[in-house]
Order: structure tokens, then sequence, then C-alpha cells
């Protein structure tokens, strides 16, 4: 666990595991990385020196790879004093890497900074390892990984039961409605929200996206939820899936 302490103000962690969401050029020299951490949630880093090709920093700032940090400051910009890269995980290529920068943007977008979300980035953690893994097999990473988010940020749908408390049956049809939830799709409209099975529901509670409809119907619901979270900027990196008919 990283030790953590404090002198005239200034919070100082050593060696917490993290993962780089974001980095881009700062000053003459140097960089503002935004990291993923355990125990204090995504934070904003300014790595001194780090584009400096004698920088010990430089070499293992590296996105969706484990990394050990250690930092010091007070304000919503602290400062990064030590890197050290873990190993372990396979660096991600092609649809993978795009499928990274996704979580990333998300992550960047909707999760505030200095909020810790263990669960979160333990969830980060498997969805980086199975993308280097199983680089065909990425859209159940992600519906994995959207719905720890949801969930994490206090957005989670109850899936096992409707808005009546029922319990969801494999064989009956459903709707998820925005601002109610999962309906009987007998009781509206048709058309209105997104059609949900009961079978497909049951399985996204299990974590299970193997049958075509119950991958196509969490797409389609994650895709409303998430929606109604971004406003009407988009992703970027949602934009270049979709052209690639992989999200």
């Amino acid at each position: 666990m990283a030790a953590v302490t404090f002198a005239r103000s200034k919070q100082r962690v050593e060696a917490t595991p993290c993962w780089l969401l974001h980095s881009y050029p700062y000053k003459e020299t140097s960089l503002i990385v935004e990291v993923l951490s355990r125990q204090h949630g995504r934070v904003a880093l300014v790595a001194r020196g780090a584009r400096r090709p004698t920088s010990s920093l430089r070499g293992n700032l590296l996105a969706f790879q484990p990394l050990m940090l250690s930092w010091f400051g007070g304000g919503e910009l602290k400062t990064l004093h030590a890197a050290e890269w873990q190993g372990g995980v396979a660096q991600l290529t092609g649809l993978p890497l795009i499928c990274g920068f996704y979580l990333n943007e998300l992550l960047l977008r909707l999760v505030p900074r200095e909020d810790a979300h263990p669960g979160l980035f333990d969830a980060y953690r498997l969805a980086a390892i199975a993308l280097a893994k199983a680089p065909t097999e990425v859209e159940p990473v992600l519906r994995r990984f959207e719905l720890t988010l949801l969930t994490e940020l206090g957005y989670g749908l109850t899936l096992a039961r409707d808005l009546h408390g029922q319990p969801v049956e494999a064989a009956r049809e459903y709707r998820f409605l925005s601002g109610r939830g999962i309906v009987p799709a007998n009781e509206i409209p048709a058309g209105m929200g997104v059609g949900l099975s009961g079978r497909s529901l049951a399985a996204m509670a299990a974590g299970d996206y193997s049958e075509p409809q119950s991958a196509l119907q969490a797409k389609q619901l994650m895709r409303v939820l998430l929606a109604e979270l971004l406003g009407d900027a988009p992703l970027h990196t949602r934009k270049i899936l979709r052209d690639l008919h992989k999200l």
C-alpha cells in the first residue's frame, strides 16, 4: 500500500499503483500526465524534464502498462518525482489500442479528479490485460468495463429486477426507459426505449456476452446510458471505433 505523508500542507505519495491515461507537453521539457491510481483516483501530475533524452521518467511513462508512481504537492497539479514500469502486460496494438484509448477517454470525461474508486481501478487493470491477451474479443471487455464504470459512478442498473421490483424472467421481453429503468415490454408502446430480452439481462448480470443478441442489446444499452452522462460532446475514440464497425 502506498505511503502518504504530510509536510507543510503538501501531500507526498510514495510508490502507488497507477495507469497512465493521457499526457501532453508542458513548457519546453516537461509533460502533464493524467493517471488513474487505486488509492487516489484520477490525478494530474507534472513530470518535470520528462521530455529530455536523459530523463529517468522518459522511458517509464507508458500507456496501458502498470506503473508505480510517487508524487508530492498540495494543489490540483502534483509533481511527479519517481516512476517505475512494472511490466507483465503486452503492448496494445491495432484495434485493442484504440479500445484502450476509448476506456481512457471515458475515464477522463466522467471521473472527477482525486475521487478514488478502487473497484474501477481493478476493472481497468483487468480490461488492459484482457485487451492484450485476446485482441479479437474486444467487445465483451468494453461492455464489462462500461458497466463497472456506471456502477462506480452511481448510475448502475439493477439487472435482475424490473422497475416494479419483480425478478426479470428469461422468457420475457423488456425495454429500458431513461428515468424509469427496466420496464416489461407489454406495458409501454412499441418502439420506446431500448429493447432487452430477459435472457440478455441475465447474461449482462453474469458478464456473459457470448450470444450475439445479448452482445448487441448490451451495446445499445451502454450507448444510451453513457450518452446521458457525456452530453452533446462526442467521444473521439468512439467515432473511430464506429467507423471500424466494432463499437
